[in-house]
């Protein structure tokens, strides 16, 4: 199903891999005219549900979130202070023979997880000596629901890594040529100046958290909002991926949709439980099929070091093709404590306290964090949307919910008519004000409900011959085929209540 949907996504004009002419690079993608549309909607969307429209509280009262837009590249101390130059790394080995690189979490997939050197599927594979087969078995029996997940971890943290040495690589049969593993830091790497030295090194944001935490006082010394409350960021992220995979799931240039929730420690739990449901209810929202969403609260042994003191972190996990019998993340609602902004006190010397004016008590806040990727957001919303049906003209069709299709109603006049093309124009001219419209006149009319179909285009408005007689129009239901005839002065309120 993945390569049906990478296939329509280049076909239609979704997206594309970027640089196709000159082959493309992993990991990186460009997103086309349908692409962005879907992606700017559902941008738009968390946008006005989060900062425009907050959310109300336990009371009825509307949430305080504000917003923020903060530079891709901030200060190399930054990065230290948060922790990341340090933390933010995978475990990487090399093959001496292919001088391929590899994350050895990935490859401890492939590991046997049977005394006899097989792994469920009865696939044989030599990948571990002998004596080290009875005690990865032992191990993973612990793991649990999440076998593989949690055995990636259990193996990186509990076993000695010189084990993987003696791990077959993929791409060769030949026995020990793997290195051991290495910190592999994930941040890009870039110059600022026209110098190039050590103290030009700047990078690449590898999340768009902390340029809320180091505005953090400006926003407090501005604004001046009371605990508790939120500042929220949509932006581009870059991580150096070795291995990037599953189409956009796994990108080094990527979106991010952040909210920082800063409020009292003792609050913590409550508004963890808020938001968790907040943010579930909104990817329902967007169509996604409940069956395919999963709630997971990871375990402390994964806990990343920000959250490592509190109240943990859970993720709302989807369904993907690729996830097998498992699930993948979409967003993570964590608790990051008051490290971030304890870190940035600590290492600038300014203080990031908040006063209560009630108790005039000064204090780190503590912060709810739901993070979400945006362009995970785009691939879930295609792959959820994407119906089989033989009995529509190309075998299928994306049902993606009218508030964030990328086209919301195609005008179609039937025939090459100057008087229907009138017709026609004139009720384009009409709706073009209210949603996103387009107009078709090339092709049989069956092929321009066949793409239609295939983007997403919850109705299209035929015009014809009766057209000119009776003043009515042929409106098409994108997920039932049904025709309604409606009449042209009363379609304006007949679509506003479809969509």
């Amino acid at each position: 199903m993945m390569s049906d949907i990478a296939s329509l996504c280049k076909r239609r004009g979704f997206i594309f891999q970027t640089s196709d002419i000159y082959g493309g690079m992993n990991g990186f993608w460009d997103y086309g005219p349908l692409g962005v549309a879907l992606k700017n909607n559902i941008r738009d969307l968390w946008w006005h549900r989060i900062v425009e429209c907050p959310p109300l509280d336990k009371n009825g009262n509307p949430l305080r979130i504000l917003g923020l837009d903060s530079s891709i590249i901030q200060h190399p101390l930054v990065w230290e202070a948060s922790g990341h130059t340090s933390n933010f790394s995978d475990p990487m080995v090399d093959c001496r023979v292919t001088k391929i690189r590899y994350r050895a979490d990935q490859l401890a997939v492939y590991l046997p997880i049977k005394s006899d050197g097989t792994d469920a599927d009865g696939k044989a594979f030599a990948f571990f000596e002998e004596e080290d087969i009875q005690n990865i078995a032992d191990k993973l029996k612990k793991c649990g629901r999440r076998k593989i997940e949690e055995f990636r971890r259990v193996l990186l943290t509990d076993l000695d890594t010189s084990q993987y040495i003696r791990v077959v690589a993929p791409d060769t049969t030949d026995v020990g040529t793997l290195t051991s593993p290495k910190a592999f830091n994930l941040m890009f790497e870039t110059r600022v100046g026209a110098v190039v030295e050590e103290k030009s090194v700047a990078y690449l944001r590898p999340e768009t958290a902390q340029g809320i935490f180091v505005n953090f006082k400006n926003v407090l010394d501005s604004v001046r909002p009371k605990i508790p409350f939120g500042i929220a960021q949509i932006g581009k992220a870059f991580r150096n991926e070795v291995t990037p995979r599953n189409f956009i799931f796994r990108s080094r240039e990527f979106e991010q949709m952040e909210l920082e929730w800063f409020c009292s420690g003792n609050e913590v739990a409550e508004w963890q439980e808020f938001w968790l449901d907040n943010r579930l209810c909104w990817w329902k929202d967007l169509g996604l099929d409940s069956a395919r969403i999963n709630i997971r609260r990871h375990s402390p042994e994964e806990l990343a070091h920000y959250a490592r003191n509190g109240h943990g972190t859970t993720d709302i996990e989807y369904k993907f093709p690729f996830s097998g019998n498992g699930f993948s993340e979409l967003e993570g609602i964590a608790h990051r404590c008051d490290y971030d902004l304890a870190q940035h006190q600590k290492s600038s010397g300014v203080k990031q306290e908040y006063l209560d004016q009630a108790s005039n008590e000064r204090f780190i806040p503590h912060v709810i964090e739901p993070s979400s990727g945006l362009t995970r957001a785009v691939l879930a919303v295609l792959c959820n949307s994407y119906c089989k049906d033989k009995a529509h003209p190309s075998g299928f069709f994306l049902n993606i919910a009218p508030r964030i299709a990328p086209t919301k109603v195609a005008v179609l006049p039937l025939q090459s008519s100057v008087e229907i093309e009138n017709v026609a124009r004139s009720i384009f001219n009409e709706l073009r004000g209210k949603y996103i419209v387009a107009y078709e006149d090339r092709q049989s009319i069956g092929k321009r409900y066949a793409k239609n179909d295939e983007i997403g285009t919850p109705y299209c408005v035929t015009v014809d011959f009766d057209s000119l007689k009776n003043m009515d129009v042929t409106v098409r239901d994108r997920n039932t085929m049904k025709q309604d005839r409606i009449g042209i002065s009363h379609l304006g309120e007949y679509l506003r209540q479809l969509l």
